[in-house]
């Protein structure tokens, strides 16, 4: 096992399937909504949605660690305490913004802003890591993707559309995001990542739950078969997505990991305008994609030493 999340071809591989599984999440809750027959307006019902979706998407981390390492569910007091702020940030507070975000924009249009998280994160490491400063290189990477994500709210007659409740709290959930992963990296320290994954989720889920369902109106969602198998479909992506990237960054470089998140927003706008009746692909999608997928390249690419480089041109020779 250790060995798939080494080898490089595999790692390319579970890298490039995690991001399409995350792309997918965007016309499958678009799709849900419709399903379930909920109000675009209705709030309450997003937070009770998103928590059903994360309780049982942190119980099946959660459940498939103690298959396998059962003594990392064990945490101290300190560490429970972060696993819940963790949980109020990284899942409570970001998928409040982002369902109902979500409700108000297109599938593609949510798939190209959530991407923000990115170029966030970048920013807010700047002023938080010595180690991580700006470079010429970041700024031209954040350029593009903040371009692409304005080109992304273009109309027809070149006029920016934005709405508060829509791609703002699409932005403000990339935004919490960002402070999310400085967070989980700066106080999540000792902690299995499964069990980050499984406990924040599960524990975050709950809190959204708590405020949502004892003001969850009658009839505010209704179940039928089809919109079950979306809802168990997008709690699984969200299980198996976290579970993979996470084994693959723990065997491997983040930052050549992570440029492949740029296919998250192709793949979500793509299939979006296959699933999701009524959108399709224009001019402004397509540059904003190539916008954005082009700013999470740069500003995560780190090219390699002169020494790396040689040691393994070297070592490619003897194998050869």
């Amino acid at each position: 096992m250790k060995g798939m999340f080494q080898n490089k071809w595999s790692v390319i591989g579970i890298a490039v399937f995690c991001s399409i599984l995350w792309g997918s999440a965007f016309p499958v809750l678009k799709v849900s909504y419709e399903e379930f027959q909920m109000a675009p307006d209705d709030v309450i019902a997003k937070i009770v949605f998103a928590g059903m979706r994360f309780l049982l998407a942190g119980i099946i981390v959660l459940v498939f660690l103690l298959l396998i390492n059962p003594k990392s569910l064990l945490v101290t007091c300190r560490q429970f305490a972060v696993l819940i702020l963790l949980g109020i940030f990284q899942t409570a507070l970001q998928y409040f913004f982002f369902y109902n975000g979500l409700a108000k924009v297109t599938g593609m249009q949510g798939a190209i802003l959530s991407s923000s998280g990115t170029f966030f994160t970048v920013l807010l490491a700047h002023y938080y890591y010595k180690n991580d400063r700006m470079s010429w290189k970041k700024a031209v990477g954040l350029i593009a993707g903040f371009s692409g994500i304005i080109v992304a709210n273009w109309g027809t007659e070149l006029q920016v559309s934005f709405q508060l409740t829509g791609e703002g709290y699409m932005i403000l959930s990339g935004l919490v995001s960002a402070v999310a992963t400085i967070l989980a990296k700066e106080l999540a320290t000792g902690i299995h990542p499964f069990a980050v994954t499984g406990w924040q989720l599960s524990l975050g889920a709950i809190i959204m739950l708590l405020i949502g369902v004892p003001q969850l109106s009658q009839g505010a969602m209704v179940f039928t078969p089809f919109g079950w198998g979306l809802f168990i479909y997008s709690a699984i992506l969200s299980a198996v997505a976290f579970a993979l990237w996470y084994s693959i960054l723990k065997y491997n470089n983040a930052g050549e990991i992570s440029m492949y998140k740029f296919i998250v927003p192709v793949s979500g706008a793509i299939l979006s305008a296959i699933f999701i009746p009524g959108e399709r692909l224009t001019v402004f999608i397509l540059g904003a994609i190539v916008l954005v997928a082009i700013g999470i390249v740069i500003v995560n690419y780190k090219g390699k030493n002169k020494s790396v480089a040689k040691q393994e041109l070297q070592e490619e020779r003897r194998n050869a």
